[in-house]
């Protein structure tokens, strides 16, 4: 047996044992008359506006309720000392035997744990060593702790247990705390942005017939009434919101939960939050503005500063983005012209290139010759000129069939957000939809499930619109760790058994 297999037998082993005494205590404590687990608490403070106005109520003797759990408890002798842990901080807790009596005190001692929740009502008051605390004249059990929570320092340095136990990881890591209070106030700062300009919130479906809007192998499962096959959406209500704008809204957003059936990486999850806005009566220009105004002021609101490094790539959101051409940057990087080379030019090119490649046909060829080329650009730049047939909703350049209006943001050589002046043709979306259905019969499952409700829709009419999306990846990048790593509570596979808790 290695050193450190046994290791982590004997911590098991530990833990164990630690459990089985603080269930004994849990019946000590029943036996003693007291609930372990009530659902009343008494609480008038939290410890941060006991610390912010301590002189003052010390020099009341002010007697204060708080609550919390315990992250240290010392005892010497007749005193004990315990930090006890809320939300807002710390705050030292001194109980003495004189205070609280024999029986209260001794009941503390012998039966309450690091770990536990309990409520204290007390005084203010300095200690010797000039320590702001508060002695307790009394103490209730609000909740009984059966596992011990790692020591700070030893513990949780995997990162499947980091994850898999996040409620230990905020517990043990303030700042993972604060990090998890900066991505809701980057979707805080994204909404009062585009509330601010008019955009009104809206919900679409998460359940759908097809998924539209990209292209991304979704989710299925069975809605039972309906004896009808669904997906879990892959975008943030794209088609949905065209509708709306055929409806009179002029400018709608969603921030909701998308899911793609894909694979894991450090930039990747098959679940995760985005954002898509629409404004009917703007193209693609217009768009690229309003995208370069909100990520500003994201970074200047959330992190207050707007140079970033990324996977060691340093790039900087202040100031007008430059511009960057599809088929000009994919030809200077490969030597393969996008619209002319034969789909043999680019799979030998891959293969040179030693890059891997799904599907054989030109529209996943082209997308995996760009994605070989994105990973050397820092950024910020937006991607333009998208070849159409990558493109299925954007719609053509006047001046350039071939070509669409389409936008992409690059940072650290990803993709941080794509954004189109609408396809509104009907004509033309058939026929494009059409095209992804001969991808779809012919395999690919990444290709965009056709929809010809939408299509019918266009058909009424829906006025000019650009539409724009992004996803949390924006944050993990801002950041600066992997996409997981920002996820409360990422997918893990089942560990725990009924038999390991009895």
């Amino acid at each position: 047996m290695s050193g450190a297999n046994h290791e982590e037998l004997k911590d098991e082993a530990a833990k164990v044992s630690e459990r089985e005494e603080r269930l004994k205590k849990l019946a000590a404590i029943k036996e003693q008359g007291l609930i372990p687990y009530p659902a009343k608490t008494v609480r008038d403070k939290n410890t941060a506006e006991v610390l912010g106005s301590f002189d003052k109520l010390a020099a009341e003797e002010t007697l204060i309720n708080i609550a919390g759990r315990l992250r240290s408890v010392r005892s010497h002798g007749n005193l004990t000392f315990a930090d006890l842990e809320d939300e807002s901080g710390r705050l030292q807790v001194a109980l003495s035997k004189k205070e609280l009596g024999d029986e209260s005190y001794k009941n503390f001692v012998k039966l309450i744990d690091n770990g536990d929740f309990i409520q204290v009502a007390g005084v203010a008051f300095l200690t010797h060593k000039g320590e702001q605390s508060l002695m307790a004249k009394s103490w209730n059990i609000l909740t009984k702790a059966l596992r011990p929570i790692p020591d700070a320092w030893y513990g949780l340095k995997d990162d499947d247990d980091r994850y898999r136990k996040r409620y230990l990881d905020l517990i043990l890591s303030p700042e993972t705390r604060e990090m998890f209070r900066k991505k809701a106030k980057f979707w805080e700062v994204t909404r009062n942005f585009l509330k601010a300009r008019g955009f009104f919130e809206i919900e679409t479906p998460t359940l759908e017939t097809t998924t539209g809007g990209a292209e991304a192998n979704p989710f299925k499962t069975h809605h039972d009434d309906y004896d009808l096959d669904v997906f879990l959406r892959i975008s943030v209500g794209e088609l949905w919101q065209k509708r709306l704008m055929a409806a009179g809204y002029e400018k709608t957003f969603e921030i909701g939960r998308v899911y793609r059936n894909e694979g894991s990486s450090p930039d990747h999850l098959q679940e995760f939050t985005n954002m898509e806005f629409y404004m009917a009566y703007a193209d693609y220009e217009i768009g690229m503005k309003v995208v370069q105004d909100l990520y500003q002021e994201i970074a200047q609101q959330v992190f207050g500063r707007t140079k970033f490094t990324t996977k060691g790539m340093e790039y900087d959101l202040a100031g007008e983005w430059s511009r960057l051409d599809y088929q000009s940057e994919v030809l200077r990087q490969t030597g393969i012209d996008v619209l002319k080379a034969t789909e043999v030019e680019m799979k030998a090119k891959l293969e040179e290139l030693q890059v891997k490649y799904e599907g054989d046909n030109r529209e996943r060829l082209t997308d995996t010759l760009w994605k070989y080329c994105r990973k050397s650009i820092a950024g910020p730049v937006f991607l333009i000129n998208h070849p159409k047939l990558v493109s299925p909703l954007s719609k053509a350049k006047t001046d350039n069939p071939e070509l669409t209006e389409r936008f992409q943001i690059i940072i650290a050589g990803s993709e941080m957000g794509n954004g189109f002046s609408e396809l509104n043709d009907p004509v033309d979306q058939y026929n494009r939809f059409a095209l992804q259905q001969k991808l779809i019969d012919r395999g690919d499952k990444e290709a965009m499930m056709p929809d010809w409700e939408f299509v019918e829709m266009l058909e009424y009419g829906m006025p000019p619109t650009c539409g724009f999306g992004f996803g949390e990846r924006l944050f993990a990048f801002m950041m600066d760790k992997p996409v997981r790593e920002t996820t409360l509570f990422p997918l893990m596979r089942p560990k725990i058994e009924v038999e390991d808790i009895k």
